[in-house]
């Protein structure tokens, strides 16, 4: 399973609803954005809480996306970590188990980004 292939793909499955459902996507859109610009909070710490909250929801397209950005925005494996420690915490086994997709999509994306 290649993450790079799944983030590609739903941007285009995405795109679709976009056209098709303008409103959905655009109120979605601004939601994000509000959630996660800089404010007490910087975007990075949100996107780690995201990430946390998409491993222990067992979400693969979410860990996808979320470690996606966090690589683009200089997470480095020992914070990557740190998350997954506290998602397992808090998910227990089944959040352990998706915690090594995480790993897995950080490294496709660190080799991405280097290229």
């Amino acid at each position: 399973m290649s993450y790079q292939d799944t983030t590609q793909n739903i941007a285009k499955n995405l795109k679709t609803l976009h056209q098709d459902m303008p409103k959905l996507m655009q109120g979605f859109g601004q939601l994000s954005q509000a959630a996660l610009e800089n404010s007490v909070l910087d975007t990075k710490t949100k996107e780690f809480i995201a990430l946390a909250i998409a491993v222990e929801k067992r979400c693969d397209d979410c860990i996808a996306f979320h470690t996606k950005a966090l690589v683009k925005l200089g997470a480095n494996l020992q914070e990557i970590e740190e998350v997954l420690g506290v998602a397992v915490m808090m998910g227990g086994g089944s959040s352990l188990m998706f915690a090594t997709h995480v790993l897995d999509a950080f490294h496709e994306f660190s080799n991405q980004a280097a290229k």
